[in-house]
């Protein structure tokens, strides 16, 4: 028998790498800060059976911030806490992935 300790995943990456490099990285653009808070924020909501993690590279380099929630597969950008907001109460809370966030899947 298994079991299952969170329904939800969110991975954050928080990849850092050398400011002259052709493809940035999230750490640079604020990944950091904003996972913080998303950790925080879920915490203050309540959001059990979600965990909040840091992920190294996603390959999303020029998208980032970028965000994966699992098992449901879809990715986010994130710039601001309105963004975490939007997909801690939207999607993780109430089922309703944020369109207006959600990378295509072809990026």
């Amino acid at each position: 028998m298994t079991s299952s300790f969170y329904n939800l995943h969110v991975f954050c990456c928080t990849n850092q790498r050398p400011e002259t490099h052709p493809r940035g990285s999230c750490a640079a653009r604020g990944s950091i800060k904003l996972r913080d808070y998303m950790k925080a924020r879920a915490k203050e909501l309540g959001l059990l059976g979600t965990r909040i993690n840091s992920a190294g590279c996603l390959d999303r380099c020029e998208l980032g911030p970028c965000v994966v929630v699992y098992p449901d597969g879809i990715w986010y950008r994130m710039e601001n806490n309105e963004d975490i907001d939007a997909i801690l109460e939207e999607h993780l809370r109430d089922g309703q992935p944020v369109k207006r966030l959600m990378l295509k899947v072809d990026e």
